[in-house]
């Protein structure tokens, strides 16, 4: 009994040796998110997700006072250059901009038969400035999701892999037809943006109806070889439609987003509005290179449209966004057959 007992105790020991002796667990090191089969980042290179804190009385006090700041800017840039201004333009901004921040559509298919319609703005001329000006306000968007977190990257760069030369061939298309067919450029712009609206009239509907799986991922998603020539393509198609009539950035490719890539909500929003301000970027460089943009008209429509998506942004929440999509679908397609049947 006494040598059991003490070949017990020596067993004891001998495990509380080993304990003791064992390393200590290796701390693991943060998992690398995945860019795509060639490429991996380091979870902490790209932001996480970090939804917007709701707005408290504080930030309220501060927007106020930062929308009096823009309106004293405002005026005194109409005090001290109005005569190249148009009053007018700044008010469609600040309707169109309070449009696009209540519904979250793009404001280029609402702006571009404005432009044409009621300022009789040529179609080169109206595709142009709207491009220009567009791609101003998708600067501030894309900023806001790329710190939340919400832009697949390599998914948005894969997409202006196609988009942004196809836009370019589209512009170069374009200026080519005005110097040397000036006569019928504006029935073929008329048929073409008025195609656009229609079809983008229709893909407000499909968006509307669809519902991003809530379930789907808020990482980025790993592309095959076969995706990523299916997303250049879809970025091509995207493209040529922005280089000829300014219409589709955002609605077009967000659509295809919704259907076939498996993101979440936040992320198809984010990813959608980041790879259209590196498209109409690019776009509205080329447009101004070619002489395409009237830059004080831009300037006009931008002091109206910054304050409108701000106050149509916070008011989101209160409004029927599904029937002001659908009723503003119902406009556009009305418009594309107006611009249509002008040709």
């Amino acid at each position: 009994m006494t040598d059991t007992g003490t070949a017990a105790d020596v067993g004891v020991a001998i495990e509380t040796d080993v304990a003791v002796l064992e390393p200590p667990e290796r701390v693991l090191e943060p998992p690398e998110r995945v860019l795509g089969p060639y490429c991996t980042l380091p979870a902490g290179a790209l932001p996480p997700f970090r939804p917007a804190p709701a707005p408290s009385g504080r930030w309220r006090r501060r927007w106020a006072l930062g929308l009096g700041g823009w309106g004293l800017f405002v005026a005194a840039v109409y005090a001290g250059a109005g005569g190249h201004l148009n009053p007018y333009l700044t008010l469609t901004g600040l309707l169109v901009g309070f449009l696009v921040g209540l519904t979250g559509m793009g404001g280029g298919a609402l702006m571009t038969p404005i432009l044409i319609f009621v300022f009789g703005f040529s179609p080169t001329l109206a595709v142009g400035t709207d491009v220009t000006y567009a791609a101003v306000t998708k600067v501030f968007g894309s900023w806001r999701h790329w710190k939340q977190g919400s832009v697949d990257l390599p998914l948005a760069l894969w997409l202006c892999a196609g988009s942004v030369p196809m836009s370019l061939l589209g512009v170069g298309a374009i200026t080519y037809l005005k110097h040397n067919y000036g006569d019928v450029l504006n029935g073929i712009l008329y048929r073409a943006i008025g195609t656009a609206l229609m079809a983008v009239g229709v893909l407000l509907i499909v968006k509307v109806v669809m519902r991003a799986d809530r379930q789907h991922r808020r990482e980025n998603i790993t592309l095959s070889t076969r995706t990523k020539l299916m997303t250049v393509l879809l970025g091509a198609v995207a493209g040529l439609m922005i280089g000829l009539t300014s219409v589709g950035s955002g609605t077009f490719i967000g659509v295809f987003l919704i259907l076939f890539y498996p993101l979440a909500t936040d992320r198809i929003v984010g990813t959608d509005i980041f790879q259209a301000m590196i498209l109409l970027t690019a776009t509205g460089i080329a447009q101004i290179g070619f002489g395409n943009v009237n830059l004080w008209m831009v300037g006009a429509l931008l002091m109206g449209s910054i304050p409108g998506v701000l106050i149509g942004s916070q008011l989101t929440v209160r409004a029927p966004g599904r029937v002001l999509r659908i009723c503003l679908a119902v406009v556009l397609f009305l418009s594309g057959v107006a611009l249509f049947a002008k040709a």
